[in-house]
């Protein structure tokens, strides 16, 4: 299968050539630091480029003090990775070895020459994401997670930083490591814990608190107006991020959890033009996120979206932690939730044995068990197939008597015939069992009406499509199922605008979209020359 990981390996070390050396010092200035001296702090916002003339530079594990790794900065190269693109948190300190002399770039200054010189741009976006993917790959990271495997919110905090690319490091309960931790910040050995920096215990964690740490949170000043508000993370959102930064327009994304949204959880996509091998949801995702940053684009997570106000030709939408974003236009590509099924006790172990998304994350607390995943579409079938690698057996349950008018036929082909997995057709899950973690479920053949108990630790939920448009508050006009009209059907002029002028519609949210990601990167794409044609009009 096809990765970013793979297109890493290949890199080659290219310098920066003295054409774009010569246009950083137009922009910035030298600065010389003495030995030991910080460079970048770990924490710190990576606000400027610091690109290494004389002297040498390393980066240091904020937990432990080490250097990372053993390779040393020298001339023609430069710090960071690639949360310099979107102006979060440095993920790593780093030092001068010895007197050195660096340019330091602004950070806006920088992004703009690399939108002007698209080959500096290819060099620094290169070499940055394969340092994310390295310290991604280390298991050395800033952020440390105890207990993981025993503690739902550090799980569902491990998942958040999983599938947002932060680089954070598990450590399991009673482990040597955690008594060494323990030890550090005064926790006993078998306490559940969250980590920042050097043995820094969070008093409160949570996928808010860190993004807020890292700098992932992307506030914003209470007189910015952008020129388009994109709501939603996912490929239409994405592509949009991509679009709406190539043509300089000012723009931000905002997810709720995970950029990537539903597909950035699918393990592998096979049937996306140019991928013959396959791609991970999350990869491809990831790809575009980076290269929608590189435009200029910045995404904030988690950020949810609450209400939307139009006055004045702005429109103000308010996020759930009170905050506000104002916008000239706005995005809509929340797409669709799965459902939750009405069985009882289910919120009871959401996190602790019931999850929504089939991911690396997940499938590290699944292994050797028998496992079930619910639905019957391509999403299910590839959490079936990915999970089957490391379950003892996977149970595929489907409402209908067949796949044939929800899944792809060559995943369904694929399901049928592998010995690790089976498909009930005709059953439904009724009843959840366990404690403090999930023990195993009941389930039902509607057809016969009998019942049996599968023992797991896993239920994998993947069915139904519930749009995310409550926060729309009546603005736009919507179908009988919640979805967004656009076009002719809500009466305007362009494919993707809704009832709203200024408001449109993309991938999955939008009422009669294929429910592709194919599509939904399509959509997203386009809409944005319409979005360009009025904010310049208005």
């Amino acid at each position: 299968m096809e990765s970013l990981a793979e297109d890493l390996a290949t890199l080659v070390r290219t310098p920066l050539a003295d054409a774009h050396v010569r246009a950083m010092r137009k922009v910035g200035e030298v600065v010389d630091y003495a030995d030991d001296e910080v460079i970048a702090e770990f924490g710190a916002p990576t606000d400027a480029f610091h690109y290494i003339e004389e002297g040498r530079a390393a980066a240091y594990d904020p937990v432990t003090g080490k250097r990372y790794g053993t390779a040393t900065l020298g001339p023609t190269q430069f710090v960071g990775e690639i949360s310099f693109l979107n102006g979060g948190a440095s993920m790593l300190r780093v030092k001068s070895e010895g007197p050195s002399r660096i340019l330091r770039v602004p950070r806006d200054a920088m992004l703009r020459l690399m939108s002007q010189i698209p080959e500096m741009s290819d060099i620094v976006v290169t070499v940055l994401a394969a340092r994310r993917r390295r310290l991604l790959e280390s298991n050395q990271a800033a952020l440390t997670l105890i207990g993981a495997e025993a503690d739902r919110n550090v799980r569902r905090i491990a998942a958040f930083a999983g599938r947002n690319r932060i680089p954070a490091r598990t450590v399991e309960l009673g482990s040597d490591e955690a008594a060494r931790l323990g030890g550090l910040c005064d926790i006993p050995a078998d306490r559940p814990a969250v980590l920042l920096g050097e043995a820094q215990v969070m008093a409160d964690p949570s996928p808010a608190s860190i993004a807020r740490r890292l700098g992932l949170d992307m506030a914003l000043g209470p007189c910015e107006v952008l020129e388009v508000l994109i709501v939603g993370g996912g490929p239409a959102g994405i592509a949009a991020g991509v679009y709406a930064g190539a043509e300089g327009m000012q723009a931000l994304v905002i997810e709720d959890l995970t950029i990537g949204g539903q597909a950035g959880t699918s393990s592998r996509i096979e049937n996306y033009m140019g991928f013959p091998t396959g791609i991970s949801g999350a990869d491809l995702c990831w790809r575009g996120e980076v290269q929608a940053m590189k435009f200029g684009t910045r995404f904030a997570v988690p950020r949810r979206a609450v209400a939307l106000e139009a006055a004045d030709g702005l429109f103000t939408a308010t996020l759930d932690d009170g905050a506000t974003v104002r916008s000239r236009s706005v995005v809509v590509a929340t797409g669709v939730q799965y459902r939750r099924l009405p069985v009882p006790r289910l919120a009871e172990f959401e996190g602790g044995g019931l999850y929504y998304a089939a991911t690396d994350v997940e499938a590290r607390y699944c292994r050797d068990t028998e496992v079930v995943v619910i639905g019957g579409g391509n999403s299910a079938g590839q959490a079936a197939m990915f999970l089957s690698r490391t379950a003892r057996h996977v149970h595929l349950l489907v409402r209908g008597a067949s796949l044939a008018d929800s899944m792809s036929d060559y995943l369904s082909s694929r399901l049928e015939n592998d010995p690790a997995i089976t498909v009930h057709y005709r059953t439904e899950m009724t009843a959840l069992h366990g404690e403090e973690t999930l023990e195993g479920v009941t389930i039902r053949d509607k057809a016969g009406g009998q019942d049996w108990r599968i023992n797991t630790r896993a239920v994998f939920i993947m069915v139904g499509a519930a749009p995310n448009t409550g926060w729309l508050s009546g603005l736009v006009d919507l179908d009988a199922r919640g979805f967004v009209k656009t076009g002719t059907e809500a009466g305007a002029a362009s494919s993707y605008a809704t009832s709203h002028p200024g408001i449109f519609a993309v991938g999955d949210v939008r009422a009669g979209s294929v429910k592709r990601v194919a599509s939904a990167v399509g959509e997203g794409s386009v809409v944005i020359s319409k979005v360009w044609e009025f904010v310049g009009a208005a």
